[in-house]
């Protein structure tokens, strides 16, 4: 059989569900599902907190590199995490978009608080760098 041409513009992009398993922190158990808000929540804290390249169960356009960019001057360090953050959290499609970024010096670690914006409404995240 000739394979016939197929115009992908026809073909509907569905979202998958956003149901997931609860990953409870403060036990570090697996407990029940989540979805909605808090599956987005636990996507971008899963996001950030997985180093880009790293392992090779996670394609390349997941996860953070973040990695190597402590001890910089504050004047590049500061948008270079923005833009990292942003860059990596944008992969989700139920993630539109993040701001408000506050960054506060700790010796040699950088405390990063921000606010993303996502289709279930906002998150305010925080991360250490």
């Amino acid at each position: 059989m000739i394979p016939m041409r197929v115009d992908l513009g026809e073909l509907a992009r569905e979202r998958l569900a956003a149901t997931t398993f609860y990953l409870d922190e403060a036990s570090g158990t697996v407990r029940g599902m989540v979805d909605g808000q808090e599956a987005v929540r636990q996507a971008v804290f899963l996001l950030l907190h997985t180093e880009r390249y790293l392992h090779v169960i996670y394609s390349f356009d997941y996860g953070t590199e973040l990695a190597g960019l402590g001890g910089n001057l504050d004047s590049f360090l500061f948008p270079e995490i923005k833009r990292r953050v942003t860059e990596a959290l944008l992969v989700d499609d139920r993630i539109s978009g993040t701001s408000d970024f506050v960054f506060r010096r700790q010796r040699t670690r950088v405390e990063v608080r921000f606010t993303v914006h996502t289709i279930y409404g906002d998150l305010e995240m925080e991360l250490e760098v």
